[in-house]
């Protein structure tokens, strides 16, 4: 308690003042709407990253910053750059200590992200390049975004050109391990055209024998407005890396490597009126696996590759309409195939051995499934100090069966920058291919995972300057997926339950234009503790420029974090000091330096994966 005491007074401070830069660009946001809306009128728990946030440490993957900019979301990580995937990845991401892989949702322009057979997101592919800033949902979403959204959203909106004109940006940088970056975008607009197309390129040793790691690819987004009311865009985007997995320090493997190819694709017809406003799209998102599991120092090399092809294609359609003054009524259809083929296939001959089966436990070459789901949100100003917003989705999974979603919150406008919110929610997790038909544990005749999410946020805001928002949660959630063991073999069953709560604070402040402070803090209390979800969790940024000087700092403190439970549990206590500097040589050149972990503090967010100690980037930004 006095700890919890001392946090708070620690934010007391920020009430008063905070970062205008950050609070613009808090006060609209479209993950919880589907739409821009005044994030005031929202019930939801939203933190807004910007497109400044998330570059002022010079780096190419925006999840490190997300995390250190959203209470209560962390990530695990095991080297220098590169989550990767299967046996030893790292980059899970947890919020409220729920999300064991496929409970939390990646977006990109509200497209769903996420492998077709394993259900996970994959981190790699989400790059600050095209990046105008990240939404983060703190807490269930399944009302608008279905399965998946269990613990939360992620929502990467892309880069925008809003007047004509050409803009490029090129970044370059390399420093410890022998770590390369390169990135670069243009943005052009004429007239009714506009086009965002970027590439990178990264590459690392690794600070740990077999743990190199490669990345390339680009994206592309093309958009046309027929008139002012109408407009049409269609975006790719492609990665490919390649990962190698050490493995854990007792035991390290050799050649556990794995190629992957992700992309996504959409095009999408936008409307915009006065009194109401929409999109159609078309999606498909698609991935190719290569995978050497490897073997042990002193074991035998496998004789055969994992491989597998997914994919996620989809419509969706929503339209928002305002049938009378002070309301929103969203309605809404999404609809979803999604699947793929997996395989062992023999490095000598290529033979194939199929890995998913029927739901009479026959071997297929291909498994998939279907998920048709509508919703409708309704929001209403009652009065000047109210709104309430009410909502239901009807989600029907072609195997598991029919869920439905309710959602309900009232927003308390206590005075002109002064809200006061209550929510109540339901998150809900369809099971993923995998755990149905792929592996020894799968089983047929399971039922969604299901979480209920209570909390009340109070957010103070001071003449467009500045914020302060605090907020209690209570969340109870059951039928999650184990795996157990049922006569002698592996089982999956809706064995899980678990209740958690807790505290998230949030804040900003900026004494002059050069000079501003923000800063989180989230505590956690857990009744079963899970891998990968701290009890406390801290950052105190700092950020100051002057003339052609910018000095950029963070400081993360992360304590009673789980990376071992049961009866060898283990946990984690460490502070991670990161930094930038950067001074601007021409007026289109800026030179940089960065380092992470500053302070070479031992650590593990990954049981086995011993984390770089300091690290350091120098490079230059181009900017036409």
């Amino acid at each position: 308690m006095k700890r919890l005491l001392s946090i708070i007074a620690l934010f007391l401070p920020l009430c008063g003042l905070g970062g205008f830069a950050q609070t613009q660009l808090q006060d609209v946001v479209v993950t919880g709407t589907r739409n821009a809306t005044d994030v005031r009128q929202l019930p939801l728990t939203v933190t807004t990253i910007s497109n400044e946030q998330l570059n002022e440490q010079y780096r190419t993957s925006v999840l490190p910053t997300v995390m250190e900019q959203t209470p209560g979301l962390f990530m695990t990580s095991r080297g220098v750059l590169g989550y990767g995937v299967s046996t030893g990845s790292a980059g899970s991401m947890k919020i409220r200590g729920v999300g064991s892989g496929a409970e939390m949702l990646v977006l990109i322009d509200g497209q769903p992200q996420y492998a077709g057979l394993m259900g996970h997101p994959i981190p790699d592919a989400y790059q600050t390049m095209m990046a105008e800033k990240v939404e983060v949902v703190r807490g269930p979403a399944s009302l608008l975004y279905g399965s998946n959204a269990m613990a939360g959203v992620v929502n990467i909106v892309t880069r925008q050109m809003h007047q004509d004109g050409v803009k490029t940006d090129v970044q370059v940088q390399g420093g410890s391990y022998g770590t390369f970056q390169a990135d670069a975008t243009n943005r052009l607009k004429m007239g009714k055209f506009s086009s965002i197309v970027g590439a990178q390129y990264q590459r690392t040793d690794g600070h740990r024998r077999n743990s190199e790691f490669e990345q390339f690819g680009g994206f592309a987004k093309l958009v046309y407005d027929f008139t002012p009311n109408w407009q049409a865009y269609g975006d790719i985007n492609v990665t490919h890396f390649n990962s190698s997995n050490p493995g854990t320090v007792d035991a390290p493997l050799i050649d556990n490597d794995a190629k992957i190819t992700r992309g996504l694709a959409s095009v999408n017809l936008v409307n915009q009126y006065g009194w109401t406003s929409g999109a159609l799209r078309a999606y498909l998102d698609w991935g190719h696996h290569n995978i050497d599991d490897g073997y042990n120092e002193g074991g035998t090399p496998k004789t055969a590759l994992y491989k597998h092809n997914d994919y996620i294609g989809g419509l969706t359609w929503h339209q928002i309409f305002a049938f009378f003054q002070g309301n929103t009524t969203t309605f809404g259809v999404d609809w979803q195939h999604f699947g793929g083929s997996a395989w062992n296939a023999d490095k000598a001959t290529g033979e194939k051995t199929y890995l998913t089966k029927d739901k009479d436990g026959n071997i297929v070459e291909k498994q998939h499934a279907d998920e048709v789901a509508g919703y409708i949100d309704f929001r209403q100003l009652i009065a000047p100090w109210l709104t309430l917003d009410a909502g239901l989705r009807l989600d029907h999974h072609s195997v598991i069966g029919t869920e439905l979603v309710p959602q309900g919150g009232l927003s308390f406008h206590l005075a002109p920058r002064t809200d006061l919110k209550a929510l109540v929610s339901k998150g809900f997790r369809n099971p993923i291919i995998r755990e149905m038909y792929m592996f020894p544990p799968a089983t047929t005749n399971l039922e969604p995972e299901r979480m209920m999410n209570y909390e009340l946020a109070f957010t103070q805001r001071f003449n467009g300057r500045g914020h302060f928002g605090a907020n209690v949660f209570y969340i109870k959630g059951d039928n999650l997926i184990n795996t157990v063991r049922i006569d002698g073999k592996p089982r999956n069953v809706n064995t899980g339950d678990f209740e958690n709560w807790g505290l998230e604070l949030s804040g900003d402040y900026r004494f002059t234009p050069h000079w501003s402070l923000n800063a989180n803090y989230s505590y956690l209390r857990m009744d079963t503790p899970i891998d990968g979800a701290p009890e406390g969790k801290l950052y105190v940024g700092a950020n100051y420029h002057r003339g052609l000087w910018t000095v950029s700092a963070g400081l993360q403190n992360v304590s009673g974090l789980y990376i071992a439970t049961g009866e060898n549990a283990r946990k984690e206590n460490f502070t991670l000091l990161n930094a930038a500097v950067s001074y601007r040589v021409l007026p289109f050149a800026t030179l940089f330096v960065r380092g992470d972990n500053i302070l070479a503090e031992r650590y593990e967010t990954y049981a086995g994966f011993p984390m770089p100690k300091a690290t350091f980037m120098g490079g230059v930004k181009v900017s036409l």
